[in-house]
Order: C-alpha cells, then sequence, then structure tokens
C-alpha cells in the first residue's frame, strides 16, 4: 500500500525527539520526516523539537542535520525543500536525569503551539537507551506533559503519543516493571513501541497476499503447506554493538520481537476488519497458540551457535569473541534456529522454522512458505523429473519483492520438467521509490494508526516464550564458537531440518 493512498489525516503537532544528536536520529528518524514533507504528507501546522544533552544553537543543529540528510535520505535534497523543514526543527538542550529541566521543556514547547498552531498535540519519540525510557516518562508525567486520556473531567482537547525503540525489557519481569511505569503516565493507545521491520514493504503485503487472493488463502492452512520459514541472517558481525549484545544476544535482539511479529501475520486468521483492534487481536492468538517448550522440545528443536573468525567476501574478519567489548569467554548466541508448532486448527502438524545469525554467507530476510508435494507419478514417476515443490517466497530484504515457484516443461528437451519463478521485484522502474520503513512508521504515528506497533499483550506473550528459550541457554554448556564467519551457521541448525526430510531455502 503506497502512503499516498492512505485516507487518514496527520493532524496539527509537534514532535518531540530524545536522543536528538544520536545516530537513530541522524540516520532514520530526519531522513524519514524529510521524505514525508518531500511527498507532502507533512501535517500542515508541524514542528519538530531534538533534545539533547549537548550545548548547541539550532542553526549548527540544522546544519548537522543536512549533511545527514544529503548522506543517508532516499530523495535527492531539494534546497527549497530543505529551507522550509528547517525553519520547523529546534534543538532544546536538556539533562534527562534532571526533573526540574521538565517544566522549561513544557513552557517551550507551549509557546511553538502558539506560533505553529500545534493545538498541543504531541509525539513523544525517545530514541534513547532503554535505561532511560522510564526516567524520561517519569519527568513528562511529573511536569504534565502526559496522556491527557487521564484527564478526570474527560475533557480531552489533545492527544500525546509516546513512542518506544526496542528493546521493551530484557525479559517478562523488567518489560512488565518497564509498562507498568508507562501505563503511570500514558493510555495503552497512546503507546507505539515501534519495530522498523513491521515498517517494510513486503511485512505489509502479507496480509494483502493473503486476504486479497484467494488461490493463496484458500490453501493457506495444514492441508496444503508442508512448513513455513523465516529467514533473517546478516554479513555484517555486532561491531561496535559489542556491549549491547553481549546482553542481548540473538533471541532479545530478533526473535522475541523481529520474528515473532512476523511469524504472528503469516499465521493469522483473516480479521473482522482492517481495525488496528481487529489485526492486533488475531496476531495475538497466533502467539498465544505456539506450543510451550518444555526441557525436551528446547535441546531437540534449537539450536544456538555463535561465530568464530573467518572470510567473508574475501576479507577475514574476527570471531564474535575478538569483537570489542565482548568477553574472551562469551557464551551469547549470535545465531539461533528452532522449530516452532502453532496448535490450532489452521496449523496443526505444520512445522515453522526460524533462524536469525550474524555473520553469515548472506544478507537477507525472506519467508518461504512450500507447499506439499504431488504423489510421484505421472510427470514424476519418471527418474529424470526430480519435483520440487511449489514455493511462496515473500523477500523482505535486500530485493524487495515476492516470488511463486511453479514447474514446467523444460522447452529446450522433450521430456523434462524444470521448476520457474514467476517472480514481481519492488526494484523494477515501475515500482518508484518505496518509502524506507521508519517512514510509514512515523507517517502511521502521526496519523493515529497504531496496526503496526505491537500493543502490551503481544510483547507479554512474546517475553513467556522467549524467557523458556533463554533461560534453557543459559543452563547449558556451550562449545563456542561452532560456526565459521562466512558460513550458513551451525551445522545442527541443518541437521534440525535435515531429521524431518527438510532442508532450509537459501536466503
Amino acid at each position: 500500500m503506497e502512503l499516498q493512498n492512505q485516507h487518514q489525516v496527520s493532524e496539527p503537532s509537534i514532535m518531540v525527539i530524545f536522543g536528538g544528536t544520536g545516530d537513530l536520529t541522524h540516520r532514520k528518524l530526519i531522513p524519514a520526516l524529510y521524505n514525508l514533507a518531500f511527498d507532502q504528507l507533512m501535517p500542515d501546522h508541524f514542528a519538530i523539537v531534538s533534545i539533547g544533552r549537548r550545548n548547541k544553537t539550532t542553526e549548527d543543529y540544522r546544519d548537522e542535520l543536512k549533511v545527514s540528510l544529503e548522506k543517508y535520505s532516499r530523495n535527492k535534497i531539494s534546497e527549497n525543500q530543505w529551507e522550509r523543514l528547517k525553519e520547523i526543527i529546534y534543538y532544546y538542550q536538556l539533562d534527562f536525569s534532571e526533573p526540574e529541566g521538565y517544566g522549561a521543556l513544557a513552557t517551550f514547547l507551549q509557546g511553538l503551539d502558539e506560533k505553529h498552531q500545534t493545538l498541543g498535540n504531541r509525539v513523544f519519540y525517545l530514541a534513547v537507551a532503554p535505561e532511560y525510557f522510564e526516567t524520561i516518562v517519569n519527568g513528562l508525567g511529573k511536569s504534565g506533559q502526559a496522556s491527557c486520556r487521564y484527564m478526570t473531567d474527560n475533557d480531552c482537547p489533545n492527544w500525546q503519543r509516546l513512542v518506544i525503540e526496542k528493546p521493551f525489557g530484557k525479559d517478562l519481569s523488567t518489560a512488565k516493571q518497564l509498562n507498568d511505569s508507562l501505563h503511570a503516565y500514558f493510555a495503552e493507545n497512546d503507546i507505539y513501541r515501534i519495530d522498523h521491520y513491521l515498517g517494510k514493504d513486503m511485512i505489509q503485503n502479507i496480509m494483502v497476499l493473503r486476504f486479497a487472493n484467494l488461490v493463496f488463502e484458500s490453501l493457506w492452512s495444514n492441508q496444503y503447506i508442508d512448513n513455513i520459514q523465516i529467514s533473517l541472517g546478516e554479513k555484517l558481525g555486532v561491531g561496535t554493538r559489542g556491549g549491547y549484545y553481549e546482553h542481548s544476544g540473538a533471541i532479545r535482539d530478533m526473535v522475541q520481537n523481529h520474528i515473532l511479529q512476523i511469524l504472528s501475520m503469516v499465521a493469522m486468521e483473516p480479521p473482522v476488519s482492517l481495525s488496528t483492534e481487529a489485526i492486533r487481536q488475531e496476531k495475538l492468538k497466533v502467539i498465544q497458540a505456539i506450543t510451550p517448550f518444555t526441557t525436551d522440545s528446547l535441546r531437540d528443536n534449537v539450536v544456538f551457535g555463535q561465530y568464530g573468525a573467518g572470510t567473508i567476501d574475501g576479507e577475514k574478519v574476527p570471531g564474535y569473541r575478538e569483537e570489542t567489548n565482548v568477553p574472551e569467554n562469551s557464551s551469547t548466541e549470535t545465531f539461533v534456529a528452532m522449530k516452532l508448532s502453532v496448535n490450532n486448527f489452521r496449523w496443526a502438524g505444520t512445522p515453522f522454522y526460524i533462524r536469525t545469525g550474524k555473520r553469515l554467507n548472506a544478507s537477507g530476510a525472506e519467508i518461504v512458505v512450500q507447499f506439499k508435494s504431488l504423489p510421484n507419478i505421472l510427470y514424476f514417476s519418471d527418474e529424470k523429473n526430480h519435483q520440487e515443490p511449489n514455493l511462496l517466497v515473500i523477500r523482505i530484504q535486500p530485493n524487495v519483492g515476492v516470488y511463486f515457484q511453479v514447474n514446467t516443461k523444460d522447452f529446450a528437451t522433450q521430456k523434462d520438467i524444470m521448476p520457474v519463478k514467476v517472480e514481481t521485484s519492488h526494484l523494477s522502474p515501475n515500482q518508484g521509490n518505496t518509502p524506507e520503513a521508519y517512514e510509514r512508521l512515523i507517517y502511521d504515528i502521526l496519523r493515529g494508526d497504531a496496526t503496526l506497533f505491537a500493543w502490551w499483550n503481544e510483547v507479554e506473550a512474546s517475553w513467556k516464550l522467549a524467557d523458556q528459550i533463554i533461560d534453557f541457554r543459559e543452563n547449558l554448556r556451550h562449545r563456542f564458537p561452532n560456526y565459521t564467519a562466512g558460513s550458513n551457521g551451525p551445522v545442527k541448525s541443518i541437521e534440525l531440518l535435515a531429521r524431518d526430510g527438510r532442508e532450509w531455502w537459501s536466503v
């Protein structure tokens, strides 16, 4: 769905970015806001306030942003467009940990309300380290800037939305603690837990492919589907993020959020409508239907890995334990593969295989739906014709698109059968320059559309599952590293599918 086809209107507002001098703001948020303005999707009355601890002027800050835009924007910078945008960007110096500073911030924002006619509407975007989430929310709440849904007289003339980047807690207990802190000042409907994967074009296209095509939805069950694979792989290592990753690992970093969110969209029942509430309810049912693990099922169906030194694209790269800020005896996983079961009538008996890892032989993210094979009769009774299954492949990145693999005659021979791909690519010229994930998500926040954002019940259900896996991993004696950088992961991840007579499809 193209942004221009959306019908909800963005209301006047001020976006307040905590962490305005950080990498996320410079690489993603400001370029996204520029491109929304470029595509004429910005509210008519709008302002951006970037908050940081450093002492700098608004003019200096604007100059820094222009350099970042020239590097990271998907659209070439138009001087006229930049001149208009920079006039609504402000820098505000604030130490997050000083409660008295939030009252002065409120006064500053009220002044901008009058100047830009933004009506007191706010988007508070927390582009900061997780340890500052509660501090900032407490500062906003105690200074009277939090959700007006909590006003006692039911008179709510404006709105205040809170945007939280992952990680949302490090386990179920800390996630609940954080959630309670947010709910002290913000209503659940005003909390936007952002997962940038859900803003990617092909993730949103999952529902369109299913519910706008009878040929797929009528086959979308254990009757016709053999297995479903979700693979998110990277060539990159942890780089300078070793300190963060050491306390995260692949389960917290990728499985608990990105992968379970994708799985829920692939496996969900048709919602009664396209409303946020209806879609969220169906996604939640999927996560709750995943069969809980036992010690035996974890041992049999989960594979952990950590990369050692190797070669990628002809360049030697270090192992995880040689990365900056990583202990030499680290047992943190950089790879995880597992087999999951969704225990409902639609999916019982159909395995879901998921894997994610760093320093693999290829970077990419895709969903593979493998349909059941035909009996080996007729064309496939001939030993020359090896039967390839029908596949529906949804490529999330880097080559955005979808293809369906079918068997057809090889016209170069008299009898042979060969698989061919019926393919569409979103990189083709007629597809245009598709919006980045953060553009879509910020646009939805400004419109008050929370469909692509995780609500608390989903987060809670995901952590319950992830905690089982994390507890099991922490009690294991790991023989790490167990895969070479530049390979396709641990050998046991291949054996996981081979045991079922299946194989991973390449990312």
